[in-house]
Parts: C-alpha cells; sequence; structure tokens
C-alpha cells in the first residue's frame, strides 16, 4: 500500500497541500454554496485520506477500493464540518474516514456472525470478568448465563461463534450508544516492565532534542504527519524536514541503544 503511487487513477505523488489560509477561504466558499471551492478543498485534503489509509495496510483489500471509502469519509466530513467549533479540519475528519473504512472492512469481512449473537458473546465476556472479579476464580457457564438472565445454550452458541478470527475493528457491542470495537476488549500485553522502559528511555531521548527536531518528530509520528505537511505547518522545505528528521532519529539511538 505504501509503494503505490497512482491510486484511482490520482497521482498521489503530485497531490497538492493547502495552507491554512487557502483552507479557511475555500471553506468560506463552500459555505455560500461554491461547488468548485468543494471539489478543490476535497482535492487538498487527498493527502489526509492516504495517511489514514495506511493503518489498515496488509488487510488484504485493494487499495483502490480502500481509497475511495476513505473519500467518501472525506467528502462526508467536508459536509458536516462545523467551523464554530474551533476544531481544525484534520482532527474532526480522521475519526470520520477511519469510521468509513472500518464499515467498509466489516460488511466486505467474508466470516459473519449475527450482531445480536455478538452482543451475546461480549456481554458473556464482561460478565465472566466481573464474575472472576468478585470471586477471584473462572466462573461457569451455568454461572455467566445466570449472571445475563439466559439459556446456557445461548451463551455457548454466542461464545463459539466469535472464536473465528474478527477485525480488530469490528463492531462486537451496542449499548444503544456508540459502538465498542474487538480492539477496546483486548488486553494490552505489550504494556509490561521491559515495554515501560523502553518508554521511559524513548522519553528521555527526546529531551534531549532540540525543540525544532522535537516538534518534527512530534507532528511525523506521534500525529502521523507526512514530510510535506510538517514542512508546510513550520515554514522549510521537505528537504530540510527529512534532514532534521534522520539527524533527530539518529541522536535519539545514542541514548536509546
Amino acid at each position: 500500500m505504501n509503494t503505490k503511487v497512482e491510486i484511482c487513477g490520482v497521482n498521489t505523488a503530485k497531490l497538492p497541500v493547502l495552507k491554512n489560509g487557502e483552507k479557511e477561504a475555500l471553506f468560506e466558499r463552500i459555505l455560500q454554496g461554491d461547488e468548485e471551492a468543494r471539489q478543490e478543498y476535497i482535492y487538498g485534503n487527498l493527502r489526509l485520506v492516504l495517511s489514514v489509509i495506511q493503518r489498515f495496510n496488509n488487510r488484504g483489500e485493494n487499495i483502490d477500493d480502500v481509497f475511495q471509502v476513505g473519500c467518501i469519509g472525506l467528502i462526508k466530513a467536508i459536509d458536516n464540518f462545523d467551523t464554530s467549533h474551533g476544531v481544525k479540519f484534520s482532527t474532526y475528519a480522521v475519526p470520520m474516514i477511519i469510521g468509513e473504512i472500518r464499515r467498509y472492512l466489516r460488511d466486505n469481512n467474508s466470516i459473519r456472525v449475527s450482531r445480536s449473537l455478538r452482543d451475546i458473546a461480549y456481554k458473556a465476556l464482561q460478565a465472566k470478568e466481573r464474575l472472576i472479579n468478585q470471586n477471584s476464580k473462572e466462573p461457569t457457564v451455568e454461572e455467566i448465563a445466570k449472571e445475563l438472565g439466559i439459556e446456557q445454550q445461548e451463551v455457548v452458541f454466542a461464545l463459539d461463534a466469535i472464536q473465528d478470527p474478527v477485525s480488530l475493528f469490528e463492531p462486537v457491542y451496542h449499548d444503544g450508544a456508540d459502538a465498542l470495537f474487538v480492539m477496546d476488549q483486548v488486553s494490552d500485553e505489550k504494556n509490561t516492565d521491559a515495554t515501560w522502559l523502553e518508554s521511559i528511555s524513548l522519553n528521555e531521548a527526546l529531551k534531549r532534542l532540540g525543540e525544532r527536531e522535537k516538534h518534527i518528530l512530534t507532528l511525523r509520528f506521534f500525529e502521523g504527519k507526512t514530510q510535506m505537511e510538517v514542512a508546510d505547518e513550520i515554514g522549510i522545505s521537505q528537504a530540510q524536514v527529512s534532514r532534521l528528521e534522520k539527524n533527530a532519529l539518529k541522536n535519539m539511538k545514542k541514548y536509546i541503544s
């Protein structure tokens, strides 16, 4: 997914980068019903879609399809964005794009389990966790069923149904509000003492960098911006961003290794 330059007939290497002033001016025109400004705004934010779809690498999906779905999310974000909230457009748009892609991946998943069965299964997992905390032991299926007020057979069927691999972005539980995804239920096995110590080393290494280098790394690796976007934001060339980024990473390795 990283290496494909042309997606859906769009040369991604030549996509424009809109400056903040240009974005504001275009959005004013969009609010007045200017369709040409809307098209220009969409095209000027396609890099945002590209940055988002990188998160869905190695899913076996056609990149053109994922990109098109991401563009739908971008368009929805543009049509629903409220400038009065004082939020950056990218901050609002990224979750919209991700949500659209998640729905696409869910609906195209070859493994289908009914929503009601998934709900029962994850309610059962939550009940199991509560009972373990209460009684300090693994509950039986009978105890889980009693906790939920349903038949044992329903619990068994539901838990069996989710044994097959599912996407981390699969919505598995709905309680009249936002969906709860599989990734919300997965414990963080990487949050070990060793990882914690590595995190401390990383933070200490970051402290030893200059403010500009630290800012560039934050934009690149914590906010997911491209080098072009970083260059535009801090007012230097992409080549300078690349050079400063490499030097910063090189210096950090000295303190981490």
